[in-house]
């Protein structure tokens, strides 16, 4: 079976710039590319990528993405350090992940999840 490596999401966002300068200096990522028209980019973070692009006409709905780390409380005293807009602080969810979640100024929810141990699968 052929096997999948990276998967790179596209957020809508209605204010490009602000949103480069938003992921940047609140989430800790890294302007990669930009289109010279201005209307789309891409930003990395060690192996996680995310697309913006442009939706000034709101035309598109915002999603919510799960990045999962293994050091959760670090990223989010990182983030809070940085300012980012938390929605949510670091919860167990029923199904036993921990997360904490941040919202762009367009409505997308980036879900930073820490999944479940081994030893805590098991129980």
């Amino acid at each position: 079976m052929a096997r999948l490596s990276r998967i790179a999401p596209e957020l809508p966002v209605a204010n490009l710039q602000g949103s480069i300068d938003y992921y940047q200096q609140k989430l800790g990522f890294q302007l990669v590319s930009e289109l010279p028209s201005r209307d789309y980019a891409i930003l990395e973070r060690d192996e996680v990528a995310i697309h913006l692009f442009r939706d000034s006409d709101h035309s598109h709905s915002p999603v919510g993405i799960h990045i999962f780390t293994p050091d959760l409380e670090a990223l989010h005293d990182e983030l809070v350090q940085r300012g980012a807009h938390l929605s949510q602080g670091i919860l167990r969810k029923p199904w036993g992940n921990r997360d904490f979640r941040v919202n762009d100024s367009s409505g997308n929810e980036i879900k930073f999840t820490e999944p479940l141990s081994p030893d805590e699968s098991a129980e």
